[in-house]
């Protein structure tokens, strides 16, 4: 066995024991009767659903109008129950065939059942405003007054019934196909390595090693690989850009970025202050932290490989998972004991997957299932500070979505944009425990480096790949593209993006293929810069005035998607619309860069 190969077996030796999830509170098992008594009872009770109320809500009183909004509400979440187990059960492994059979009939299942239900939300869009208005004073519909809100900004891009159906019946055997390709591509990828084939998650792990030439080889293996697969990739995301366009264009959305913020329920004007403020930005934050970075590894540039490695002077050691999990409910307990108890029930509960398998879906999400139920955790857990981070801020996540379940079904969705919130906050909340616990100068240095390369990350990565999605999606409308030029647009964009301190080899070009963002949820990932601007703003207000912050946070938490992002930030002070609100959470991350330029 070679060395680095000795040193992976010792890594995970060192780890203790890693939780692996029980989804049987979801289901026993895909053949158990549970399964199939809901299957059965929600294809019934969807016709009957259709046959009781299609082509009536216009002539009902606010009375029926909240009963069928509520018949509405339990069929969804038994339908999303479904769909919950099938997506958690095929994220496990998804190169296993018969889970993957198992998914793909599941989709179609549920595909079919709510199909029947399409017609009640295009209905609802076509109430008369004042005619609504009134029956709002009705207390059964009032509960259901910010769900019928968001229904209706959707109004004016709906479809006539029979394309909105044509649609959703397609989606099986068209988006919902690629995206499965890519997943399943993804994870049956092996990248070699000193004598191993490793998956995607261990090897990317790699890019923040000490050792400089295991990190190289690392990023020259991905290279090589996701170029070899590059054509499909290239197919993949050609096919979604252009089936975009096209329904994009019968919705009449302006721009493709659109559908993505009226889903977020955020006004264009907000999302493009964002993004003008991050790329304004570019130079006094990662053009100056790489530059700096650059000087600490004694080279005028750094590789694309050592852009994440720990820093020269630093000795980073292997976190246990238990330490982890302790460090991550202490830090939440020291902001507020009720967040600390609510992150608790995913370790006593077996709520969290984190052992690092072949087939299983790599990075790290948070999946809400639904308020009867409880969320679930998948990461990828590999001993690093950074796999801590991860892990507090999947737990953020899922402390938010057990809080907002209290709304019911559908309320509790929060839209991305705040979703990010609790994760980030969860984060900030972990990186200060550390730090505060943390006495020696170089661990120190080390550790807000790190910090600060999340925060580039999380900010100027992020709205550098939505720089990166516009100008894909927007040459796509003219003509397909080919793998080359996909990657000349992504070399562009990171060197706009990151600066001159950083080199990038020919086959980087290839990076943008792993990123299941641009696939699954297209311009998805301002979101993240969104929340750690947010949070920046939050944590700040929080040292000011730490008396009472807790309880209006938690507060916030529990309204899941029943206010808009005005009325949530209203309790802090907060205003995004504000011109300086993104400016002040970005002065946050210049701060932290401030005081490592002052250590050196």
């Amino acid at each position: 066995m070679s060395q680095s190969a000795a040193a992976r077996a010792e890594t995970a030796n060192d780890l203790g024991h890693l939780p692996e999830w029980d989804l049987a509170d979801l289901y026993p098992d895909r053949d158990s009767p549970e399964l199939q008594r809901d299957l059965a009872a929600a294809e019934k009770q969807a016709a009957d659903f259709q046959a009781a109320h299609a082509g009536k809500l216009a002539g009902y009183a606010a009375p029926q109008l909240a009963a069928a909004i509520a018949q509405y509400e339990r069929l969804d979440e038994t339908l999303t129950r479904i769909m919950s187990y099938a997506d958690l059960t095929y994220a496990g492994n998804q190169s296993d065939a018969e889970l993957a059979k198992f998914y793909q009939t599941m989709q179609e299942r549920v595909n079919a059942i709510s199909t029947r239900l399409i017609f009640f939300t295009l209905e609802i869009n076509r109430l008369d405003d004042a005619a609504l208005a009134a029956k709002l004073g009705d207390a059964a519909l009032q509960r259901y007054a910010p769900w019928l809100r968001d229904v209706r900004v959707r109004k004016p891009h709906d479809l006539s019934d029979e394309i909105e159906r044509l649609l959703h019946e397609k989606y099986v055997a068209g988006r919902a196909a690629w995206n499965r390709l890519f997943d399943e591509t993804m994870a049956g990828l092996r990248f070699p390595l000193d004598g191993k084939n490793l998956t995607s998650a261990e090897i990317f792990h790699l890019l923040s090693e000490r050792d400089p030439k295991l990190r190289r080889d690392a990023a020259k293996s991905i290279g090589g690989v996701l170029g070899a697969n590059a054509k499909l990739f290239a197919l993949i995301t050609n096919t979604l850009a252009k089936d975009k366009e096209i329904e994009d264009r019968w919705r009449k959305y302006p721009r493709p970025i659109s559908s993505r913020n009226l889903a977020n329920l955020v006004e264009d004007e907000v999302v493009d202050a964002l993004i003008k403020a991050v790329r304004d930005a570019f130079p006094r934050l990662s053009h100056r932290y790489y530059r700096m970075k650059a000087r600490w590894f004694g080279v005028e540039q750094l590789d694309y490989w050592d852009r994440n490695a720990p820093l020269p002077e630093s000795d980073e050691k292997i976190i246990p998972w238990a330490e982890a999990r302790d460090r991550v409910l202490a830090a939440y307990g020291r902001f507020s004991p009720e967040l600390a108890l609510v992150g608790k029930r995913f370790f006593d509960g077996r709520w969290i997957d984190a052992p690092v398998r072949p087939g299983k879906s790599p990075g790290a999400f948070a999946h809400p299932t639904v308020p009867s139920a409880h969320p679930y955790l998948l990461v990828n857990y590999l001993g690093k500070t950074r796999d801590v981070m991860t892990l507090a801020h999947e737990l953020g996540h899922g402390v938010h979505q057990v809080l907002a379940g209290g709304q019911g079904q559908l309320l509790s969705q929060t839209p991305l944009t705040l979703a990010e919130t609790a994760s980030v906050f969860g984060e900030m909340l972990t990186f200060r425990g550390l730090l505060d616990a943390e006495k020696d100068p170089r661990r120190r240095k080390a550790m807000l480096a790190g910090k600060v390369e999340d925060m580039l990350n999380t900010v100027v990565r992020q709205i550098a790949f939505v720089e990166f999605e516009r100008r894909v999606h927007d040459e796509r409308r003219q003509s397909e593209l080919t793998a080359e030029r996909i990657g000349r647009i992504w070399l562009d964009v990171q060197g706009e993006s990151l600066g001159p301190a950083l080199r990038f080899d020919d086959e980087y070009k290839y990076y943008w293929t792993y990123i299941p963002h641009f696939v699954h949820t297209p311009f998805y990932v301002y979101a993240y810069a969104f929340g750690d601007c947010l949070v920046n703003s939050l944590y700040a207000a929080y040292l000011k005035t730490p008396a009472g912050f807790a309880q209006k946070y938690l507060d916030m938490l529990r309204a899941g998607g029943a206010k808009r992002h005005k009325e949530l930030l209203a309790p802090f002070g907060l205003d995004a619309s504000d011109p300086e609100f993104w400016g002040s959470g970005l002065n946050v991350v210049a701060g932290l860069i401030d005081e490592l330029e002052k250590i050196g």
